[in-house]
Formats: structure tokens, sequence, C-alpha cells
């Protein structure tokens, strides 16, 4: 008896703490904290649901509980015989036509945001009036397990950061460069798949800057299992008002500059052509095309994370570039013998190119 009550305490309280738990979120990564147009919608939608359900449990279990109460067997007795119901035009139209109603009251708004959302076609009209919302466009490609952001209309091409204007329509073209994945943004909405074999588009909006979060960032997410380090292949947003903006794009378009200092100069002849190599698949500049091997490290410097998700120092820079695989297994990055006659980088070499890559930075 005593377990049985131990067992049941322990189940109240796991319950306890998964309803406040619920609660529980960052605004840089919470679908209940929504940050723009298209989540506040999508919230919406989940807030009516949730009344929907909940009020159909609440009928339910008052309907349960009066049944128990009122016709149990010690208070009626053994040989009483319920009123029979069994086709009454009234009921049979009062359980069929409350059901259809509650449908309608999920299903029209949910038809209507789901028709509204993938809206895309003024992606390519462009304002007539100053008044007009003005937009951006982003090809997004997904690869093992980074992804690549181009700009086609300014031009330029960075990775595992996506800049935006805040107050905009961002449309998207995702596309995958191996397996599918699928782009998410918790806090702004979502999610989509990004296929190999064709193109998906869809909008989304940022109400908020994200220099007013904790981490200076909102979260993205690839929401398709695929691959042993999917759960690894993160991505950063970084939202900002349309002349930072503006600025930010400036910057990018402009050729990369030489490394000042002798240790990132150093790390920047073994980074090129001359030494590792390293040049070949990853860009250091901001301005051109897309479809590069290796994420394009023009903004490695001004980035959230190392590979996606270690913090953002150049120990962990170090540590990604002499075993990539220990810290995502099955990612294309080729292992450092091989870009180095076949030896590993000496400690020298290592702090050289954390110190080159830091540098490589268009943010003020």
């Amino acid at each position: 008896m005593i377990k049985g009550l131990k067992k049941w305490r322990l189940f109240a309280l796991m319950t306890a703490l998964l309803v406040f738990l619920a609660g529980c979120g960052r605004e840089e990564i919470s679908t209940l904290l929504p940050a723009g147009e298209v989540a506040q919608d999508q919230f919406n939608l989940l807030i009516l649901s949730t009344i929907v359900m909940a009020f159909v449990i609440i009928v339910v279990t008052i309907i349960y509980v009066l049944a128990i109460v009122k016709f149990r067997r010690s208070k009626i007795g053994e040989d009483v015989i319920p009123e029979q119901v069994e086709g009454s035009a009234k009921l049979e139209f009062l359980w069929t036509a409350i059901p259809i109603v509650l449908i309608l009251i999920l299903a029209v708004p949910t038809v209507y945001s789901t028709f509204d959302l993938a809206d895309v076609s003024t992606m390519d009209v462009q304002a007539e009036d100053s008044d007009a919302m003005t937009h951006l466009t982003v090809n997004v490609t997904a690869k093992l397990y980074w992804w690549e952001f181009e700009y086609p209309e300014q031009g330029i091409v960075t990775a595992q950061e996506l800049v935006v204007p805040t107050n905009e329509r961002v449309y998207f073209n995702l596309i995958s460069a191996d397996v599918k994945h699928s782009f998410w943004i918790p806090s702004i909405g979502g999610k989509l798949d990004a296929n190999p074999e064709n193109v998906n588009t869809f909008y989304l909006t940022f109400d908020q800057e994200s220099a007013e979060l904790e981490d200076g960032v909102f979260y993205g997410k690839c929401a398709e299992l695929c691959g042993p380090s999917h759960a690894l292949m993160d991505f950063k947003v970084k939202s900002m008002d349309r002349e930072s903006f503006d600025q930010w794009v400036a910057a990018m378009q402009e050729e990369a500059t030489p490394a000042e200092g002798a240790l990132a100069q150093e790390g920047e002849q073994i980074f090129g052509a001359d030494g590792a190599g390293c040049i070949a698949c990853h860009a250091v500049s901001g301005s051109g095309a897309a479809g590069g091997v290796g994420p394009n490290v023009a903004t490695f410097g001004d980035r959230n994370r190392v590979a996606g998700y270690l913090e953002h120092n150049e120990e962990n820079i170090k540590k990604w570039i002499s075993d990539p695989q220990e810290y995502k297994p099955g990612n294309l990055m080729p292992d450092p013998e091989s870009l180095n006659d076949g030896k590993p980088f000496t400690e020298q070499e290592l702090d050289a190119l954390a110190a080159y890559l830091m540098s490589l930075s268009v943010e003020e």
C-alpha cells in the first residue's frame, strides 16, 4: 500500500513539473514566444486549437463525473433501468451538430492561414510606393551539416548566420545539396522542407531586433533527420533595422582586407593556396556566387558559434580544425592531415589559423 502511494506521489510530482516546465522558454528559440507575424499567426492557431480541445475534455470529464456520482449503484439501487433515449432526434442532432461546429471553428482559420502563409505571389513584385512593405529574397541551400545563404539581389553569400531586416517580408527559396533537410526558426515561424529535387518557397517576417535578445541572435534548426549530426545542424539569425542591414550588405560587398598582425598574417598564408589550401573550399569574401564546397567564412569573426554549436572562441576553432569528425560526425570537412602533407597541424599553425579566422569580420 505504501509503495503504491509513493508511486502515485512521484507521478503527481512529475505531472506538476511537466505543467510548469511547459511554460518555460527563451525568446530566441521558443515557439511559445513569437517574434514575427507568421509565428504569431501560427501561435494564434495553436491557442485556438488548445481552447477547443480543452472545451471537449472539460465537457466529457463533467459528464463522466456526473454519471459516476448521480447514477452509482449504491445510490439508485439494483433494479433501476435508466430512461431509454435511443432514437431521440434532439440528442442525435446535438451530438452530430456540436462536433461539426467544433471542426468548422478549427478548419476555417486553419485553411485560411495555410493558404495565406503559402502565398508568395508578391515575391517578384517590387513595391510601387514608399509606404508599401519592401521585401528581401534569400536563397537557402542546406548541406551536411551547415547552411548557405545567398542574397541574389545584393550579390553576396554567407553561411551559418542569416542576416535580415526587420518589419519586412523575407522570402526564402529552399533547396538541399544532398539529402532532405528542413528549415526552421522556432521563434519566427516555419518549418519547411529543403529537398534536393525541387525548390520550396515561403516567407517570414522579423518583428524584433535580435540585438535585444540575451545571445544577440535567433536560433534556427534543421527539423528533418538527415544524418548522424542532424542535432548539431544549427544556424543563427541576426535581425536589424533596414539602415543597419544596408550597412552590413555594403560591408559584405567590399573585397576582403588583408589580415593584420603577425599571427593572423601567418594564418592567412596557411589558409591560402600556398599553405593548407583551405581557400579552395572556403571563400573569405562575401561578394560572389553561391555553391561553395565549404561554408563562406567572410563573417567568421562575427559569428555566435563555431561549427554551429560550439562556443565562439579560438580554442574551439583549434579543436574543430584538428578533428572535425569528433564534433560533427559525418560532415564533409577533410582531416587536417590531408591538407598538410600528411601531418597534423602544429600548435603554432593552429594558433595562426584561429587568429586569422577570428579576424574575418564585416561588422563594426
